[in-house]
């Protein structure tokens, strides 16, 4: 592969409330079994980038647990590997990140020292596949200087969370509004670049000089009149976890059984870090319809509609409907949960009833099962 990657993964979000209490958004668990920064880390794997910066920030313990190894996703070589970059202090600076740009100002070493020509860079709260090779191809034959994965999303979106843009007719970008109040078009940014890496260093070290810190509003907005950005359009399955709704969104979505043949049997694989716990188990008077449920996870209730991560005990007589119980969850017996998103290693006690009536319900119980 001609690039090198980046992958944006230490902003905190306020949009996700109290889940983003105890970890990054790029930790957020996904699908049973992935972290939601899998799904880049496997894209860049399978588009054979070699060498992948994460930079990470906010809340980064369970992050860095996580890619303690780089072998999960296949970048434990000889030549590139998988980087994890935190804020520093050195004699020149002792800020923290103060923004997307600064944080790859901060570690601008790392590009210096690389000799691909391209850098892809991607933000790490998003679910999809992609092959960078394609949007790396349609960069050259542009003859862009700047690449930008965008999608066209249906009318009535709230695009309001996102970047949305208005191309011409070559799909140059001519207009570029970082999360509008009010948007005309419904074409959203994904958050995916594509820049040569020379370029990118001139860029950032012009920010750092003016003081400015943001890679969208400082780089694509200033300089969409000047500089050749194009958009790369995706019609495949992307979704931002950004938000509590849209967490809760993506996580529904698989169920559907065309979502679970997209990611989970279909080439390329998304790759995770794996542990060592025994499959399900489902005792007798369990009832599971419509759901996922993962290793190490005990069944004697009711399970609808729900994902349950692992290690979630399910006690007698409980009713679980339209949720998701994240890890290491115990639910008491007789307890009831819908429209619910569960906190991990939460202990749910017996008799209890949650149910989100109006939207999602976050549920946090304050218990002393684990002592810091």
């Amino acid at each position: 592969m001609r690039a090198i990657g980046i992958v944006l993964a230490g902003g905190n979000n306020h949009r996700m409330k109290e889940l983003s209490n105890k970890r990054a958004v790029a930790a957020m668990p996904v699908a049973g079994s992935y972290r939601s920064i899998d799904f880049a880390l496997s894209n860049m794997s399978n588009s054979h980038i070699q060498r992948v910066a994460v930079l990470t920030q906010y809340n980064a313990r369970s992050l860095n647990e996580h890619l303690n190894s780089s072998k999960w996703w296949d970048f434990g070589r000889k030549q590139g590997g998988l980087y994890i970059f935190t804020p520093t202090i050195t004699a020149d600076n002792s800020s923290w990140y103060r923004g997307t740009a600064d944080s790859i100002y901060q570690n601008l070493d790392w590009l210096k020292k690389s000799h691909e020509p391209y850098v892809i860079i991607a933000s790490g709260d998003a679910v999809y596949k992609m092959d960078y090779n394609k949007v790396l191809e349609y960069h050259i034959d542009k003859k862009a200087d700047i690449t930008v994965v965008c999608k066209d999303m249906p009318a009535g979106t709230d695009v309001s969370r996102f970047g949305v843009v208005k191309t011409d007719e070559e799909d140059r970008i001519v207009d570029f509004e970082e999360k509008p109040m009010g948007a005309d078009g419904t074409t959203i940014s994904c958050g995916i670049y594509v820049i040569r890496r020379r370029q990118l260093i001139e860029l950032i070290e012009k920010c750092a000089q003016e003081d400015r810190y943001d890679f969208v509003r400082d780089i694509l907005i200033r300089y969409k009149n000047l500089k050749r950005i194009f958009a790369y359009r995706t019609t495949d399955y992307w979704s931002s976890i950004a938000s509590v709704d849209s967490y809760y969104q993506t996580n529904m979505d698989f169920l559907k059984a065309d979502v679970r043949k997209y990611f989970f049997k279909t080439y390329p694989e998304v790759y995770s870090k794996v542990l060592d716990l025994p499959s399900a188990k489902y005792n007798p008077g369990a009832d599971v319809k419509n759901s996922l449920v993962s290793s190490g996870c005990i069944i004697n209730g009711t399970v609808e509609n729900s994902v349950l991560f692992k290690k979630v005990f399910v006690g007698n007589n409980c009713v679980i409907k339209n949720s998701i119980i994240l890890n290491e969850v115990y639910i008491g017996d007789n307890t009831y949960i819908e429209n619910c998103i569960v906190e991990s290693r939460d202990t749910i006690r017996a008799n209890s009833r949650y149910i989100g009536e109006h939207g999602v319900k976050i549920v946090v119980e304050k218990n002393e099962r684990y002592v810091l």
